[in-house]
């Protein structure tokens, strides 16, 4: 039986894009914030450079999955796999050009935007895109956490900023900074529940090398921090007071606490939905950051 056209957009993972859509939408609102000490604004540029990175995590997820499963972390029995390549959905092949197309579209849309632009493009892109590629190395060598960090916030928010103003704003670096802790959780969320499973198949993932204690730790200071990174942002002048409707989503992420507290290497069950309820809690965090930080202009 041939894949439907909702296996195809499945094997992308779309739950996870907030990860990278969102700091392209915050970049988007501070440019918006700051317009008035920018010469010109191509808002039209943005929307290319958020569509890009959704593209180039898409290329990422399906490229990740392909070297999982040929390197047997995602096999019939374990819990967490994409179930696309263990149950047969997809032929290995199948999935590996897919991802190599997606991340083709993605470095083409990223070329026309250097056109446009300026070179400090190149090397935003450059980075973004041997990331994309090799993050399956890095995650087997406990430094996926800290890849994600600088791609899905200061990366993409700094490339996008660029795309829309010509400028590199390396505030938007720092302002990003409590996105990325949030994106983040994602994939430790992921490599938490499937600590069992990884550890079965000898690579070794920060959650791994921190334990089940370590990891809640992890994931506690992570979605604590990107409050009170808000709080310092407000309190130093940074962006507007209008930046800490961040708290409405409080509730949210004092849910995923409670849910990492419960985490079990044998019980990968528990946690099973924390990486998707992670990825929500992105999206709602950045819209209420976006929406302060783009109303501030009006105060």
């Amino acid at each position: 039986m041939s894949p439907t056209t909702k296996n195809w957009i499945i094997a992308t993972r779309p739950w996870s894009f907030p990860a990278s859509a969102m700091p392209a939408l915050f970049a988007m609102a501070y440019v918006f914030y700051m317009q008035d000490s920018i010469e010109s604004i191509h808002w039209g540029y943005g929307v290319a450079a958020l569509l890009g990175a959704v593209l180039f995590q898409a290329s990422g997820n399906l490229i990740g999955d392909y070297f999982d499963y040929m390197y047997k972390v995602d096999r019939k029995e374990s819990f967490g796999s994409s179930r696309m390549l263990v149950d047969g959905v997809f032929t290995p092949k199948t999935i590996f050009w897919f991802g190599l197309i997606v991340l083709c579209m993605g470095i083409l849309l990223g070329l026309f935007l250097w056109s446009q632009t300026g070179n400090d493009l190149l090397w935003i892109g450059i980075v973004g895109a041997l990331g994309t590629f090799f993050y399956y190395k890095l995650k087997y060598m406990a430094l996926g956490d800290v890849l994600i960090f600088v791609i899905y916030g200061p990366l993409i928010a700094l490339g996008t900023a660029f795309v829309m103003t010509n400028q590199l704003y390396w505030e938007v670096v720092v302002l990003s900074i409590p996105i990325a802790f949030l994106v983040v959780n994602i994939l430790h969320a992921n490599n938490t529940r499937d600590m069992r499973d990884d550890k079965l198949a000898n690579i070794k993932t920060q959650a791994l090398l921190l334990g089940e204690k370590g990891s809640r730790i992890q994931y506690t200071f992570l979605a604590i921090g990107a409050y009170v990174a808000v709080a310092i942002f407000v309190l130093l002048n940074m962006i507007s007071p209008l930046a800490l409707l961040v708290i409405v989503t409080l509730p949210l992420a004092k849910k995923n606490i409670n849910l990492i507290k419960q985490a079990k290497i044998d019980k990968p069950e528990i946690i099973k939905d924390l990486d998707a309820m992670s990825a929500q809690l992105v999206m709602a965090f950045t819209l209420m950051y976006a929406l302060g930080i783009f109303n501030g202009y009006w105060i």
